[in-house]
């Protein structure tokens, strides 16, 4: 890849981290490395299953312990989840670094930052260390000004319609 871009999946609506994973796929297509590396999400999901099958050409990485929703959390809980988080943005950073890959997915880290637990200013100084020939790609619900300034695409994905609106329960496999 001569030139990678920063992307970015954000808003109230479901599948961001579905088409962060899409361009993954995408560019293991491609013959392209790709790691993500997931924040704010312990529990097991389906589409780690799948992304097993594509190691090592698509790695995936958590650095927290299981736990129930940030805002569910008391203060120790939180600063532990803080430490955890930490751990992960240390390994984005060597990722950087060693350039191990050729798309990083960091998947939630937009909620990292509105839920306080990095400064976006630490996030900018991270996208200022990318390569030039490294696509990066960004998830969350809620984009800063100053971040979306350095990102070459945006994708707002809009909560239109939503199940659990209505009361109705997941299908199992499928998360809401």
């Amino acid at each position: 890849m001569d030139k990678g871009f920063i992307q970015v999946y954000c808003g109230t609506g479901k599948g961001k981290t579905t088409a962060a994973i899409g361009q993954g796929i995408r560019a293991v297509g491609h013959d392209l490395k790709v790691i993500m590396i997931q924040f704010l999400k312990s529990n097991p999901t389906g589409e780690l299953q799948t992304l097993k099958k594509l190691e090592p050409d698509f790695k995936v990485f958590r650095f927290e312990k299981p736990r129930d929703f940030f805002w569910n959390l008391d203060e120790e809980q939180k600063n532990e989840l803080k430490n955890e988080i930490q751990n992960g943005v240390n390994f984005a950073k060597k990722i950087l670094d060693t350039r191990e890959c050729d798309v990083l997915i960091l998947d939630e880290i937009l909620a990292v930052v509105e839920n306080g637990l990095m400064e976006e200013e630490d996030l900018l100084h991270m996208l200022t260390l990318r390569p030039d020939d490294m696509e990066m790609i960004l998830t969350g619900r809620i984009l800063p000004q100053k971040i979306a300034s350095k990102a070459h695409y945006i994708s707002n994905i809009e909560a239109v319609k939503h199940p659990l609106q209505y009361g109705l329960e997941a299908r199992e496999g499928i998360e809401y």
